[in-house]
């Protein structure tokens, strides 16, 4: 559903417990719009984690799938990625100054630092004139004056990005109780005010399961059969 959301050019947040693959979501969004169109300049999507251990997963995630194309197509990734915080050495920020990448991997603070500092300059106008997807991971981290500051930081990168339709995306785990329709209400109201952007319910999914098997409790009678059978069908047909 998220995918869907994000591949028709909609902003949404995803609420779900750990490990049920959220980053995904985006992820999928992004490397889709990179894969119909090739080539184009600057830094496509900007995605922020509030701790530098995210990132390094994040990254080690992103190379993984690299490593998988290679292997499967015989040939380059299409599109790159760099991460860039207050961890790595001078001349790998360099690199990434010298020739952005198509996704950043970045904190909040580093993104605020972007902003501002002489430094960064070709860094923050190749997102600023080029950027589509700004995405927070762990969304429900963003609270009080914390929050309050990261959301006027993305009214300052909306208000200076040429491209004024961003898709927001957001990540996190559960951020309300109660039934599902007040979840999605909830959620929707804090995103539009973090992002500057309208969230309404639609755009906020939330976790659900669906059971891979029939939810069938067999009778006595069909327990009797099947230990009777001379045969008994383990297929996976059968068992679903």
């Amino acid at each position: 559903e998220a995918i869907l959301r994000g591949n028709e050019g909609k902003s949404f947040v995803v609420t779900s417990g750990t490990g049920s693959g959220k980053s995904l979501t985006y992820i999928s969004t992004i490397f889709n719009h990179l894969f119909k169109h090739p080539n184009l300049p600057g830094i496509k999507a900007v995605i922020v984690y509030p701790l530098n251990a995210l990132i390094n997963s994040q990254e080690a995630a992103l190379a993984g799938f690299e490593k998988n194309y290679r292997k499967r197509t015989g040939s380059d990734f299409p599109f790159t990625y760099a991460k860039y915080t207050g961890q790595e050495k001078q001349e790998d920020r360099e690199k990434v100054i010298a020739n952005p990448p198509d996704i950043l991997l970045t904190n909040y603070m580093m993104l605020e630092l972007l902003m501002v500092r002489k430094n960064d300059e070709a860094i923050r106008t190749s997102f600023l004139e080029n950027l589509k997807y700004l995405v927070f991971d762990e969304l429900h981290v963003y609270k009080g004056r914390q929050g309050a500051d990261v959301s006027m930081l993305n009214r300052r990168i909306k208000a200076a990005a040429k491209n004024k339709d961003l898709i927001c995306i957001g990540t996190s785990a559960t951020m309300a109780t109660g039934t599902i329709d007040n979840q999605k209400s909830e959620v929707a109201t804090v995103a539009t005010r973090f992002f500057d952007s309208t969230f309404r319910p639609e755009n906020v999914i939330v976790e659900s399961l669906t059971y891979s098997t029939k939810a069938l409790i067999p009778t006595t009678a069909n327990l009797r059969q099947a230990l009777s059978s001379p045969t008994i069908d383990r297929s996976k047909e059968a068992m679903l």
